[in-house]
């Protein structure tokens, strides 16, 4: 994600994620998080977004072409939403998951929990803050 750009947080197909993403507000930061990590690119916390329309219906699930399509997703029943966020800042350093698991001041946030697969989760506001002011070193 760039700079001045907004996109939606489409092709989420966890039922628990798709519902986190539904409780979220316009004006909510998020964590940009790299989940398929690389050696040159670790998985972790990359960014910071901004909610900037609430979530509706995901149209990635109802297009047959799209690698999202779910056939019991229709307009009339849309079972999958997203929202569309928008591009904040990157962290200054990025803050990686083996780093995040190792740090007692992180201790509780989902994303370090055995199994923890979501792709949309809660982020208490002491972690979020951590995160991106002292480890990824950015002022919001």
């Amino acid at each position: 994600m760039h700079k001045d750009t907004n996109t939606w947080w489409s092709g989420v197909r966890n039922y628990q994620a798709r519902n986190y993403m539904k409780q979220m507000s316009v004006g909510d930061l998020c964590l940009f998080y790299h989940s398929n990590g690389t050696q040159s690119a670790p998985t972790g916390v990359y960014g910071v977004v901004q909610v900037s329309k609430a979530a509706q219906a995901d149209t990635t699930a109802q297009n047959p072409n799209d690698e999202h399509f779910d056939p019991k997703s229709t307009v009339q029943n849309p079972i999958w939403e997203c929202v569309e966020v928008s591009y904040l800042t990157h962290l200054k350093q990025p803050v990686f998951l083996a780093d995040i698991k190792l740090d007692p001041r992180l201790t509780g946030i989902i994303v370090a929990s055995k199994g923890s697969r979501l792709s949309v989760q809660p982020v208490s506001r002491t972690h979020f803050e951590y995160i991106v002011g002292e480890l990824g070193e950015t002022i919001l």
